[in-house]
């Protein structure tokens, strides 16, 4: 036995008790004994946890090379005094494990485990809706590739908010301490997945992936995009029949291979409209789907748009839920990427863009912040390179790869605005780039139905007609800003973008040239 073996079953130690892959009737009902769990309208589970985003400015790679990292770093010595902590303090813990698999490709996928205090068995169901099945697998002889040790009521003074997710990358464990909110679950096992993807000469995407039927025959499509940009919204609205492969994310492997990671959906909850997003709503409403930080009236009825605990309720639901949808074992090649960018200015409702601009775009990831990054990033304007906050390396190596991949690939490239025109809400002069316009976009793509002109400002394509949108102003900010007066405004924009752009790409010194001077226009 390796090293690395050792130290992965080294992390699940003796505790108390230890529950062994409970089905999910036994996680369902460990779920109703929490104190914080209450039963809702759809005969499921609501839990109000006292974290309700994910914790980034508690969060550090472990490592003794911290060069080789974007992101804060801890070194091993420190990170083995962590897991001494953590696993003394399992010792008088009962515990539960969930072993599943992180894709469903045979050639690809990914052992996995978590392993957590019985306290918090929301957290485990929910984990078990998102692992593929590990068939009849698992349990203590099991190696998993990656583990998630995780102790919500286990304090880690000294590090913001007490709060500390430990990712060691090379033994393939990520510890976390106190946070009971479900995204550290999640997020911790494609974080360690989105290392072992890079060494395969794959990239991971934040993404999700559909297939749109159409007259030019079958569309396959990845929709990438930070959390609140439309990215589950996007990939579950049906255009032409479409089914949704995958919401979250996806490994894209040279020739344009997919490769899916997960058998379900964490989506967000708020503002969810049966009438706007069906699928996702219907899933949402079944008994077996796991609801966090919803709001709800004490006789069970859930209020979709009630924020006073946050903005950021959330619900986990499998793939079968839906009732429909496609395996990605089918996608043999991708045919569009589409880059969301929520933005309330001068970025038009879609953009086609050339090999570079798609990396440089890729790499600028820009949106308005929303509640699901935290504290930290709502109501900013951000930019998260690659789209990806959990890329554990120097995140230029996502840009490069993925100009090598877009070359080796071969798809086209669009940059979808999912939020405004014109100004925020509160400007009059402004236009909202509704659901039914995005999908009307997204429609268009698929069937190759858009004509085009190029941007004198920025040197991308804009749509100079798209069939089911009629407002060009839409499809081209400038005629809005030059009708109502603004053309100052505009040219203003331009300049300040171009400027930000330039100095958010220098920050990355390893980025290759072409994708810097791409956004020049």
């Amino acid at each position: 036995m390796t090293d690395v073996m050792k130290a992965r079953r080294a992390a699940v130690r003796q505790a108390r008790s230890i529950r062994w892959n409970p089905s999910p009737e036994e996680l369902r009902e460990l779920t109703a004994q929490m104190p914080n769990a209450r039963l809702t309208e759809f005969n499921n589970y609501n839990v109000q946890t006292k974290v309700v985003s994910r914790s980034k400015s508690s969060t550090y790679i472990i490592t003794d090379s911290p060069q080789e990292h974007t992101d804060q770093t801890l070194s091993r010595e420190v990170g083995r005094h962590v897991a001494e902590l953590q696993d003394k303090y399992i010792r008088d813990r009962d515990m539960v494990v969930v072993d599943g698999y992180i894709g469903n490709d045979p050639e690809y996928r990914v052992r996995a485990r978590l392993f957590i205090e019985t306290a918090f068995a929301n957290i485990a169901g929910m984990q078990r809706w998102l692992y593929f099945d590990n068939e009849g697998s698992g349990g203590e002889d099991w190696d998993p590739e990656l583990t998630i040790i995780y102790t919500p009521s286990l304090e880690a003074p000294g590090y913001p908010d007490d709060r500390l997710i430990a990712v060691d990358l090379d033994h393939g464990v990520t510890r976390v301490l106190n946070s009971d909110y479900f995204g550290e679950s999640k997020k911790g096992g494609l974080r360690m997945w989105n290392k072992l993807t890079f060494d395969q000469g794959a990239l991971s995407l934040h993404a999700g992936c559909k297939v749109i039927p159409t007259p030019r025959g079958e569309q396959s499509m990845l929709i990438v995009g930070l959390s609140g940009t439309g990215k589950t919204t996007t990939t579950f609205t049906r255009q032409n029949e479409s089914k949704p492969v995958q919401d979250d994310f996806v490994g894209l492997y040279p020739g344009g291979r997919i490769v899916a990671t997960e058998n379900g959906c964490f989506a967000k909850t708020f503002a969810l409209d049966a009438e706007d997003e069906p699928t996702i709503h219907g899933a949402v409403c079944k008994p077996e789907a796991y609801l966090e930080n919803v709001s709800m009236a004490p006789d069970g009825k859930v209020d979709f748009l009630d924020t006073d605990y946050t903005q950021n309720g959330r619900a986990v639901f499998r793939m079968a839920a839906l009732g429909w949808h496609r395996d990605a074992r089918d996608v043999t090649r991708v045919n569009q990427l589409l880059i969301l960018n929520r933005n309330e200015n001068i970025i038009p409702a879609v953009a086609r863009l050339d090999r570079a601009q798609a990396a440089a775009y890729f790499m600028l990831g820009e949106t308005q912040g929303t509640s699901a990054g935290g504290k930290e990033e709502a109501g900013r304007f951000l930019r998260v390179p690659g789209t990806n906050p959990f890329f554990p390396l120097r995140h230029e190596q996502q840009g490069n790869r993925f100009l090598e991949l877009l070359d080796s690939c071969g798809f086209e490239v669009f940059l979808l605005n999912t939020g405004r025109v014109g100004g925020p809400p509160d400007n009059e002069q402004s236009k909202k780039v509704t659901i039914p316009y995005s999908s009307a976009v997204v429609k268009a793509i698929a069937e190759g139905t858009i004509e085009w002109a190029r941007d004198p400002d920025f040197g991308y394509e804009v749509a100079r007609s798209l069939p089911g949108i009629d407002d060009l102003e839409i499809l081209q900010p400038r005629r809005l800003y030059e009708r109502t007066g603004r053309s100052d405004e505009y040219s203003a924009i331009v300049e300040r973008l171009r400027a930000e752009r330039r100095d958010f790409l220098a920050k990355y010194p390893g980025l290759r040239s072409e994708i810097v001077e791409a956004i020049s226009g």
